[in-house]
């Protein structure tokens, strides 16, 4: 059979997900970005947040990008009638995202089975690094952790130096938030079609794992083994690596396949460096990345960037975050966006029947409860604030 949303919505935002309805229980990193995510896409997300604010923040609420798009709402969950108001939301919702341990929202009364009896179609998302499960799912940790242990950092980097950690990229967001909001989507599909809900366990290391299905290919196929800086992609090729300039910046070469080299060897000709050794010669390849970093240092960025800017050689600057800013090409396609007194990035992807649009700014901790929990259909707001269980900041 199929079924509507438990409470639908009014499509009033735009977006392809106009009409879902989420529960955040506010948390840090892959949460709120997965959060931030489905809201960007049209989701009307509301978010649950301690009054205290959330343990560990970058910045003020009011300025974390990870917080747009939704209200702000204050509950108190250790409050008489707390947890009963976060169910009555769940009641409402087509999501809930959480990324507490293991069992923690079970010792609240917010456990899946709880949440699904309240709710049989809901979609309950959880976010944690080890997964809900396995003998680390109880033990604390961070990124650089998790990519560890599911084999993704001991590849990346230099072959002389150690792990290259890529922020928090990889992981926290790579394998953690993006695969949270895939799951959901594709529980809600499930759970339309057929009006039951179950749990998404969204671990970090299982998405990283997930993740690296191409270096696993590589590696149990002997086209590179293993190590770190010894793939074709991880260093090991000079016609894929990085140069620095003459005035201390670096160009990103590219020309993996032989089309795009003969570009590069063309433009490097006409600029006055010809005869690269042969790199279809892998005793070359030394002496190929000897010569491109003597190349690439006669020059500024700019200028090399003008030399290959539009062409098929596959090279480019590597641009800092405040100037990728306003990177021309980031520029024409809106990548990044000035709202809210931020320079932000744009919703992604992009949709031609349903465009996503940045909606609202991100919301002081409790500025919305008001609001919000009416707008929900949570009737007697005005008493739940005057109790302590809802918290609006003025």
């Amino acid at each position: 059979m199929t079924i509507d949303s438990p409470t639908p919505s009014s499509p009033s935002r735009p977006g392809p997900l106009a009409g879902v309805r989420v529960v955040e229980l506010a948390g840090i990193g892959p949460g709120p970005f997965a959060a931030m995510m489905l809201a960007d896409l049209g989701a009307e997300v509301i978010r649950v947040d301690r009054p205290q604010g959330p343990g560990l923040s970058l910045a003020p609420a009011e300025r974390d990008i990870l917080g747009r798009g939704r209200p702000s709402v204050a509950i108190d969950l250790k409050a008489e009638g707390g947890i009963d108001l976060v169910l009555d939301l769940v009641a409402k919702a087509d999501i809930l995202l959480e990324g507490y341990r293991p069992g923690v929202t079970e010792r609240l009364g917010l456990g899946p089975d709880v949440c699904l009896e309240r709710n049989p179609a809901l979609v309950y998302g959880r976010m944690t690094g080890w997964g809900q499960d396995g003998p680390l799912s109880q033990s604390a940790g961070h990124d650089i952790n998790y990519i560890s242990v599911a084999g993704g950092l001991e590849s990346l980097g230099r072959r002389d130096a150690g792990p290259a950690f890529p922020q928090n990229l990889l992981g926290d967001f790579g394998g953690g938030s993006l695969y949270l909001v895939a799951g959901c989507l594709a529980a809600l599909t499930h759970a339309r079609s057929t009006g039951q809900g179950q749990v998404v366990d969204a671990a970090i290391t299982d998405g990283v794992a997930h993740l690296m299905a191409m270096a696993v290919t590589m590696q149990q196929n002997q086209v590179w083994d293993g190590r770190r800086g010894t793939s074709i992609l991880g260093g090991a090729a000079p016609f894929y690596d990085v140069y620095e300039t003459s005035d201390g910046r670096w160009m990103s070469v590219g020309g993996l396949e032989p089309q795009f080299w003969d570009a590069t060897e063309k433009l490097l000709a006409e600029a006055g460096f010809a005869d690269l050794p042969d790199r279809n010669d892998p005793t070359q390849w030394r002496a190929l990345r000897t010569r491109l970093a003597e190349v690439f240092a006669a020059r500024t960025q700019a200028e090399w960037a003008e030399i290959f800017e539009g062409t098929d050689a596959c090279i480019a600057p590597v641009v800092p975050l405040v100037e990728a800013y306003e990177h021309p090409h980031n520029v024409a396609r809106g990548t990044y966006v000035e709202r809210d007194g931020l320079t932000q990035p744009a919703p992604a992807p992009r949709f031609s029947a349903t465009p996503a649009e940045l909606t609202t700014a991100p919301s002081r901790t409790g500025a919305d409860t008001r609001a919000a929990l009416s707008a929900w259909g949570i009737d007697d707001v005005d008493g739940l604030v005057a109790r302590g269980v809802a918290v609006q900041n003025d």
